[in-house]
């Protein structure tokens, strides 16, 4: 019979969470957390996203969440594959589109309703009307809905800061 130990009561576990923290870091992963400022290339790809450069939004985060784990990770995940869903409307793939936005929000809930200053819970409620109006017009009538659906992203407010407003939105 081989032996088990336990780390319950060895006080072991805050010298294993610095060590994993370590090794991700050697390994090019970030714990980001969502009470950080948001990062300049997520503020990037929020001025793509709401400026209709869907594919572009989707190339700038994913060099963001492929070094990420945890909720950011979901956030970046989360916001690329709500653009690329929004990239397949365009190009008239309903599947890819309602796909796409089903799983883009099922990352984002598993992230706090506001990460990294984006209004993620704001985000999620546009993101499942535009799925709900998809659904409903359906690939025959996709091409008819109606643009003001189309969420858009934007950083919920900060104390004492000047400018809350979203970058590079024309």
């Amino acid at each position: 019979m081989g032996r088990y130990y336990t780390l319950e009561g060895s006080g072991c576990l805050p010298d294993l969470h610095a060590g994993v923290a370590g090794l991700m870091q050697k390994a090019g992963k970030s714990m980001g957390s969502c009470d950080q400022s948001p990062p300049g290339a997520l503020l990037r790809a929020m001025g793509e996203f709401n400026r209709g450069d869907w594919f572009e939004c989707h190339e700038t985060l994913e060099e963001l969440w492929v070094g990420e784990e945890g909720e950011t990770r979901d956030l970046y995940q989360g916001i690329l594959q709500v653009a690329v869903a929004l990239h397949h409307w365009r190009n008239g793939n309903f599947g890819g589109a309602v796909s796409l936005l089903k799983g883009g929000t099922g990352y984002l809930r598993r992230t706090q309703p506001v990460c990294q200053r984006i209004a993620v819970a704001e985000f999620i409620l546009a993101a499942d009307r535009l799925r709900d109006a998809l659904e409903l017009l359906g690939p025959d009538r996709m091409n008819e809905l109606d643009p003001a659906l189309i969420p858009g992203l934007r950083l919920a407010p900060s104390s004492g800061a000047a400018d809350d407003s979203a970058p590079d939105m024309n």
